[in-house]
């Protein structure tokens, strides 16, 4: 026997012990999730040791949000995406797992323009910047969507905040949690800190789901995730979460 034939036999028994692999998408929206950060963000952690607890390698591959939703449906590969806030578009095409967090949804204003709302028509008369191909609320989706409510589109939370900045849009859709980390982080937006602040009134506490194909595979998979999320000890979610 060669040395060859003999290094493959002795690296048989770790292949046959190897952890089958998912790959899922994600995108860069710290700190629940980015290729840089401690574990790949809060969210890719719970996603990798829910996995992990049932035997499973998960794989990430971050792009930007509209990028990595395409390759969750077109690329046989790529099984699935996360973090997404529940919706019936994205039921209707996705396998939804249960929740693997919360987010505050809010909205950032200028600290020269503070506002005082209770109602989403209280902000009719204002441009509210969001982000294109993300959801928000179901009501103020439906408002954008009938013109009742005028928005403005940016590529990321970052560029959104920097046209709420330079008065692009009146108020600027994000999650609390995102805004605090980028006006820490982001260069553009640390000379802001004293600028932009968030409004103290939510939009909506959002749950946080991966989602899976539509497919027998998808659904064997989401239901494997299910099962380790259940061994899993998170935090309770806050009880107005949806």
């Amino acid at each position: 026997m060669n040395y060859r034939s003999l290094a493959w036999l002795l690296l048989l028994p770790c292949l046959a012990r190897a952890a089958p692999e998912v790959t899922l998408a994600s995108l860069e929206w710290p700190p629940y999730s980015g290729q840089a950060l401690p574990e790949q963000g809060s969210a890719a952690a719970i996603a990798r040791a829910a996995f992990l607890a049932m035997g499973y390698q998960l794989n990430i591959r971050f792009l930007p949000w509209s990028r990595a939703v395409a390759l969750a449906r077109g690329s046989p590969q790529v099984m699935g995406y996360f973090p997404e806030y529940d919706s019936e578009q994205g039921r209707r095409a996705f396998v939804f797992s249960q929740p693997i967090g919360v987010s505050p949804l809010g909205l950032a204003e200028r600290s020269d323009h503070r506002l005082n709302w209770r109602h989403l028509s209280d902000l009719s008369r204002l441009r509210i910047g969001v982000v294109q191909d993300y959801v928000n609320t179901a009501e103020l989706d439906a408002r954008i969507a009938s013109k009742q409510q005028a928005a403005d589109a940016a590529l990321d939370d970052a560029k959104n905040l920097l046209k709420l900045h330079r008065g692009y849009v009146d108020l600027a859709v994000i999650d609390s949690n995102v805004f605090h980390y980028l006006m820490q982080h982001d260069k553009a937006l640390q000379p802001l800190q004293d600028q932009l602040l968030m409004n103290p009134r939510l939009l909506e506490n959002k749950l946080l789901f991966v989602c899976f194909k539509s497919s027998p595979e998808g659904q064997r998979l989401a239901a494997i995730f299910n099962q380790g999320l259940k061994r899993l000890s998170l935090p309770a979610l806050p009880a107005d979460a949806r």
